[in-house]
């Protein structure tokens, strides 16, 4: 039993209260959001992007109320990589009028173990846990619960000492974006530092976030997802997953693109559409991929990748980031002759030479959370800002 339990009142979790999500899976717990619809997970058999799309990088509870106390049972699943050290529970962020205001954690819950050298998964049930935020200030106030960027989330319950009513106000423009377990959060520690999260804010604009570790692979269900959901600003950024998984050539790769932003177009024609191209890799700059786990790293709880991959391939057509950036510059140059509204960035931009050097890949994948909010702070700076690609309309 909780303390005072005549005081608490329980709100049902709603699409009305929550934000980031493009489906809610009603399941035998409560709801667990999701950041591809159903119709785009029934068409993919890819264990690594069901974890991903089900991890709620970007989705948050947002309402008004006066209350003080606030409480969200849910029901995460936990991921336990074979032979390294345990992860850290997952993060919750707590904005109190868009400013922070609580962290915490939620423990327990399911777990997910992971045979990376194997590549099997085996799910182990567990119980629900609690999230408890007390204190908050007794005026009327939207309140913001973003839940852990990269841990499966299921809602239970969310209790309050006073009621709950979905936010309004002024409507603030919706980007949408796409990329890869960077865009996801990768390294970061909250979902609210993640650089997407970090640039939304910064730019004032509404995130919905599709950046899915090891997913962005120009998966056409992804870019019918993209079309289908309103949005005013949108981005994509290719290229790194591509060359990890050693998916496609290039002879693949330059109709594939052109696919994925015919796809987008048809739902949003003359929408800003910023294509932005991979962040500094040295790993991968002219070494082809898969990038395979480095196993003796496992053991030290710090994991190193490397390319496996011959750099004389790309003669075969293999990719490279130098020659992905090279074919994205040359698809946003030739179609911006008809679709003004299509710009590029180099990722090099965001993290180049200079970042690698101050602020290296922890892993030789994935930037730290130093370098995901300089990441985010130079997107927001780029594309924005007034007269920037993604400047939002005019209120």
């Amino acid at each position: 039993m909780h303390e005072h339990d005549h005081t608490w009142i329980t709100t049902p979790v709603t699409a009305d209260i929550l934000r980031g999500a493009l489906d809610l899976e009603h399941t035998a717990h409560g709801v667990l959001p999701h950041r591809l619809p159903a119709r785009a997970r029934a068409q993919c058999a890819d264990g690594q992007l069901a974890m991903a799309e089900s991890q709620p990088s970007g989705v948050r509870l947002v309402f008004r109320t006066r209350a003080t106390a606030v409480e969200l049972d849910t029901l995460p699943t936990k991921r336990v990589y074979a032979g390294a050290p345990p992860r850290p529970d997952g993060v919750y962020d707590l904005l109190v009028d868009g400013r922070p205001a609580g962290r915490g954690t939620v423990a327990g819950g399911n777990t997910l173990l992971i045979d990376m050298s194997g590549g099997t998964f085996e799910n182990r049930p567990g119980p629900a846990g609690t999230l408890r935020f007390t204190g908050l200030p007794g005026h009327d106030k939207t309140v913001e619960i973003w839940l852990p960027h990269d841990e499966t989330t299921e809602l239970v319950a969310l209790r309050t000492d006073a009621p709950v009513e979905p936010a309004t106000g002024p409507r603030r423009g919706v980007w949408l974006h796409h990329g890869s377990s960077i865009s996801h959060g990768s390294d970061t520690g909250s979902p609210t530092t993640t650089w997407p999260a970090r640039a939304a804010a910064l730019g004032g604009v509404e995130l919905i976030n599709l950046g899915l570790g090891g997913g962005a692979l120009l998966d056409p269900f992804t870019a019918r997802a993209m079309r289908d959901t309103p949005a005013d600003l949108l981005s994509v950024k290719l290229g790194i997953n591509l060359v990890n998984t050693d998916l496609m050539r290039l002879r693949a790769f330059t109709p594939a693109v052109h696919g994925f932003l015919d796809t987008i177009r048809e739902g949003h024609p003359t929408a800003p559409l910023l294509v932005v191209s991979p962040l500094l890799c040295p790993l991968h700059e002219h070494t082809p991929g898969p990038s395979v786990l480095d196993p003796g790293s496992l053991a030290t709880g710090v994991l190193r990748f490397r390319a496996a991959g011959d750099p004389a391939e790309r003669a075969a057509g293999k990719l490279t980031l130098t020659v992905i950036r090279d074919e994205l510059s040359r698809i946003v140059r030739q179609r911006a002759a008809d679709d003004p509204n299509l710009h590029h960035l180099d990722g090099r931009d965001l993290y180049g030479e200079a970042d690698f050097a101050e602020l290296p890949l922890p892993d030789g994948l994935h930037p730290d959370a130093a370098a995901h909010r300089r990441i985010g702070e130079r997107f927001a700076a780029h594309a924005f800002t007034k007269g920037g690609p993604l400047a939002p309309p005019p209120a």
